[in-house]
């Protein structure tokens, strides 16, 4: 008994993808190899264009050469237009002039098409050289017994020209989608290194002062032992958190991130890392009181992250500018928003740490704005500086 063996079935949904990966001239042989296929099928012998009141001719070895000369060009429609037409529009002409009319016709409109859409160079001769090639053609067909109108030529001019335009028309189109893709393509690069370095500048702005202002505060414990060795370990704390921040965002420069390699995803800062952080500048010698109202919310997104850039970035400033004032950090946690309030009341003495010049302020604005939300930053009447921020996260964008 012989057994039937199960063969695998055909992957049908890749095949496209497949298809597109051949070289154009492979893909445009079907065509070409279908047109010269009919015009072999003697019940299509006659069945072609027809130009003026010439008797068909039977089908003779001629006419094979003839069908060739007008298919076989097509599978170069896409890489030589402008060779595939000639020898197209030379097959066609012989094609007439003999009274073949063959199915083998139908390439020219292909031909022209492709033309209009695909040459790059010399458009306007090939148009100009075209039209008069046409009327040698005309006036060649009518002296070999065509008998043709005038009108009827300069219709199928017309025609051909229609042909031409919709190939053109193609060729516009796909050259103003190129540019557009493009125009996408390096406002999403442009967004992307603004981002980064919207990150770099929280992290590095933030853990630097800090270890300034703490390097600084240990100049004055050289006979404090036990303080100065608690100051200095904070240093170094939060030295290794600048480097474990940094080598995240690292992380996302890596061409491997997000793509199952080495990159690993990077990591988000969320609300939920405000009490860390508060924690790290009060060890920096910035007295901090902390209020927390609510929980967040799970679809929070993209709001927790921007809630703590703006509380980093705000008591960052209070390190640099307000050292020692009595500093406020009150976070609300509402059901479609989170609402951030920093403020300090200007008592304090201002730090010898790195200067800024309020990208932090400006690019947290931003942020706040894409999601939709209010910022605000002003100075207190009595003295001091608040922040504000009002960030809606009703989605995880």
């Amino acid at each position: 008994m012989i057994g039937l063996r199960r063969l695998p079935a055909m992957d049908l949904g890749r095949f496209p993808d497949t298809w597109r990966r051949f070289d154009v001239t492979v893909r445009d042989l079907p065509l070409a190899l279908l047109l010269v296929a009919m015009s072999f099928v003697p019940a299509f012998h006659g069945a072609g264009t027809r130009i003026g009141e010439m008797a068909t001719r039977p089908f003779d070895a001629l006419a094979a050469l003839v069908v060739l000369l007008e298919c076989l060009p097509l599978t170069v429609r896409r890489r030589w237009p402008g060779v595939c037409l000639a020898l197209v529009s030379l097959g066609f002409a012989a094609d007439q002039m003999r009274g073949y009319h063959l199915v083998a016709g139908t390439a020219l409109p292909f031909a022209l098409l492709s033309a209009g859409a695909y040459l790059e160079r010399h458009r306007r001769v090939a148009m100009a050289a075209g039209t008069v090639l046409y009327v040698g053609f005309a006036v060649g067909l009518n002296r070999v017994g065509a008998n043709e109108r005038a009108d009827e030529y300069v219709t199928f001019y017309l025609a051909l020209a229609l042909i031409w335009g919709v190939g053109a028309w193609l060729r516009s189109t796909r050259a103003a989608e190129a540019e557009r893709r493009l125009r996408v393509a390096e406002a999403t690069r442009t967004a992307e290194r603004t981002r980064i370095a919207r990150e770099l500048h929280d992290v590095v702005t933030h853990h630097v002062t800090a270890m300034v202002v703490q390097a600084e505060a240990a100049r004055y414990l050289v006979a404090v032992p036990d303080r100065l060795d608690e100051t200095l370990s904070t240093v170094t704390d939060t030295g290794r958190r600048a480097i474990t921040d940094l080598r995240h965002l690292l992380d996302l420069l890596n061409p491997d991130h997000g793509t199952g390699g080495t990159g690993g995803p990077g990591r988000v800062p969320s609300a939920g890392d405000m009490d860390a952080l508060v924690e790290q500048t009060r060890r920096a010698g910035q007295p901090v009181e902390f209020t927390k109202v609510g929980e967040a919310a799970v679809a929070a997104g993209s709001a927790e992250s921007v809630a703590y850039r703006v509380v980093q970035e705000a008591l960052t400033n209070v390190l640099k500018y307000a050292h020692g004032s009595r500093a406020a950090v009150q976070v609300r946690y509402g059901e479609k928003e989170i609402t951030v309030e920093v403020g300090n009341d200007g008592s304090g003495s201002r730090a010898a740490a790195v200067g800024g010049g309020g990208r932090g302020l400006t690019g947290l604005s931003e942020r706040v704005a894409a999601l939709g939300g209010e910022f605000s930053a002003d100075p207190r009447p009595g003295g001091g500086f608040v922040v504000r921020a009002r960030i809606p996260s009703g989605s995880a964008s």
